[in-house]
């Protein structure tokens, strides 16, 4: 069964797919938990944590559904075309072959990559907030440490594109260092401005 996943995933290319949805998703995981803590951060730093984490909560899981249809719809009809031409071009059904199973089956793997990849984010980010609710003597900054966390993970997501690219590892990590710090700074100025009213 192993090497018929294998199969499937090397026929299909599915394993470059995944893995380019794995880190984009994961960014956008990221990013998104980064956004809502400085959004609250800004809006009312003695906000109830049961409220900061059940907004995360709720983002994370919108994104994790959100990743899952989008990738399937979108890869299944993508699957299809490429299945249609094929058959095309050798004039013959290709539906009981492994490309038929790839077509069928690999959306699915890609979707399941693709709806995960921010919700395993967006828990990791939220690990502080849980911490502090259960132990709250154990962590006295929850939303900064979560900001902190989201910050690393960044950038190690920006390591692992600049492995996959060929790029220096540290350049790559600090480039999407980068970004997440633009994003915060841009919500940081625009709530702050929005409160001050």
């Amino acid at each position: 069964m192993l090497k018929q996943f294998q199969l499937l995933f090397s026929i299909s290319q599915s394993n470059l797919i995944a893995r380019r949805y794995f880190v984009v998703n994961g960014f956008d995981g990221a990013l998104t938990m980064l956004g809502l803590l400085i959004g609250f951060y800004v809006s009312n730093e003695d906000a109830a944590l049961h409220l900061v984490i059940t907004a995360s909560m709720g983002a994370a899981i919108a994104l994790s559904v959100s990743g899952v249809g989008s990738a399937y719809i979108s890869e299944s009809a993508e699957k299809k075309q490429e299945l249609k031409e094929l058959e095309s071009a050798m004039i013959t059904d290709l539906q009981d072959s492994a490309h038929g199973q790839a077509t069928r089956f690999m959306p699915f793997i890609i979707a399941v990559v693709n709806g995960f990849a921010p919700l395993i984010f967006a828990l990791i980010i939220m690990m502080p907030l849980g911490l502090a609710q259960w132990q709250p003597e154990l962590i006295t900054y929850p939303i900064e440490t979560s900001v902190l966390v989201a910050f690393i993970l960044i950038f190690i997501l920006g390591v692992f594109i600049g492995n996959i690219s060929g790029s220096f590892w540290l350049w790559a990590g600090l480039r999407a260092l980068l970004i997440a710090l633009i994003t915060s700074l841009l919500i940081y100025f625009i709530s702050t401005s929005l409160w001050n009213r």
